[in-house]
C-alpha cells in the first residue's frame, strides 16, 4: 500500500496499522534529523517477527532541458520553447 505522509512518500504492507506506521516515521525522522538529512521515502515491511525499514534522502535534483542552444529549466521557457519541448520524440 502507498501512502504519503507529512511529504514523505511511504509504502507499507497493509497489516501495519497506521499507530505503528506513524511511531516507525517518527522514529526514523529523528534518525534522518541527527545526521541533517531530510526523508523522501520509506519503504516499511514485515518480515516474520521484525520489521525492515528501508529509507531514502529527499533529492533537490532539477531537471535541465536544452533547447535552441539555451540550458534552462522548463519553468523558464517561452510558448515557443515550451512546444519545441512538447514535439520531441521520447526515446525509451
Amino acid at each position: 500500500m502507498q501512502t504519503t505522509i507529512d511529504g514523505i512518500e511511504i509504502t507499507h504492507d497493509d497489516d501495519i496499522t497506521m499507530e505503528e506506521l506513524t511511531e516507525y516515521i517518527n522514529q526514523e525522522r529523528q534518525i534522518w534529523q541527527a545526521k541533517g538529512k531530510v526523508i523522501g521515502r520509506i519503504n516499511i515491511k514485515l518480515a516474520g517477527d521484525e520489521v525492515e525499514i528501508e529509507s531514502s534522502a529527499k533529492s533537490n535534483i532539477k531537471r535541465v532541458r536544452r533547447i535552441t542552444g539555451y540550458l534552462s529549466d522548463s519553468d523558464n521557457f517561452n510558448d515557443a520553447k515550451r512546444a519545441e519541448l512538447n514535439n520531441r520524440y521520447k526515446h525509451m
